[in-house]
């Protein structure tokens, strides 16, 4: 009898911190996130798939099949998990609105280099122009190449799941906590770190060397934007400055 009364007790207690309406709202919030996150992976798989297999003119071109498989279901299985577990995470990496100037043109230069890479790679498969200069890439080497862009985008994940307020957009959350741990012990920008990774190792996974040099002016995008960012970052976030002193390198550990 006693337990049954304080099991009781607990629940009329859960009841009044987290009453029915509340529970509602919140779930309806994260099935809202869920939806928008779902929609939009949608949406980039097929602006993707469309502009590697009609610039190729084949479905026969398993690497893209293989590139767009390792995109895509870790994006949709972190979508369901980060909407249930953090949806004011999910929410943040759903804003994709700058509000520093630079940062603007940033991203419309990203965008351009995005699109015309991609178009690069399914033109390059369709006409051979690396087989023609190069013999092609060997498998061994898109398979590596896979490998890495897998590993790449994995580190991406595990730099938000470290840090929760890595947002797509510049910007200091109120509340938002300086992270010096995991990777961020290493280097102080390790998601642009991972994404470069991926970046270079997505062409060769396309079996495209002719693609690379496009896929590579990711680079200085990333520097101009980091560089931008450690501004805002040293003015809104307590603590940044020093952490700067101590996390002397940027983007590669001992190099910059």
């Amino acid at each position: 009898m006693e337990t049954k009364r304080y099991a009781l007790i607990d629940f009329r207690r859960k009841l009044i911190r987290d009453p029915p309406s509340k529970i509602r709202n919140k779930r309806n919030t994260q099935m809202s996130i869920r939806s928008r996150l779902l929609v939009r992976s949608a949406v980039v798989l097929l602006i993707m798939s469309a502009m590697l297999f009609l610039t190729a003119g084949t479905l026969r071109f398993w690497e893209a099949w293989v590139f767009l498989a390792i995109m895509f279901i870790p994006m949709v299985v972190f979508s369901l998990y980060y909407s249930e577990r953090d949806p004011q995470m999910a929410e943040r990496r759903l804003q994709g609105k700058e509000k520093v100037k630079e940062q603007k043109v940033i991203i419309i230069v990203f965008q351009l280099i995005f699109v015309t890479a991609f178009l690069i790679t399914g033109f390059d498969y369709r006409f051979g122009w690396t087989r023609e200069l190069a013999g092609g890439v060997p498998l061994w080497l898109r398979i590596v190449a896979q490998g890495l862009v897998l590993a790449g985008y994995l580190a991406a994940y595990w730099v938000v799941e470290v840090n929760r307020f890595a947002s797509r957009t510049v910007q200091v959350e109120p509340g938002q906590q300086l992270i010096s741990t995991g990777l961020y012990g290493l280097v102080r920008h390790p998601m642009y770190s991972a994404i470069i990774v991926m970046w270079l190792f997505i062409p060769v996974a396309l079996a495209s060397y002719v693609a690379l040099p496009l896929f590579a002016l990711v680079i200085p995008i990333f520097v101009l934007r980091l560089l931008s960012e450690e501004r805002v970052l040293k003015q809104e976030l307590p603590g940044y400055v020093a952490y700067c002193q101590k996390t002397r390198f940027r983007l590669i550990p001992h190099l910059w």
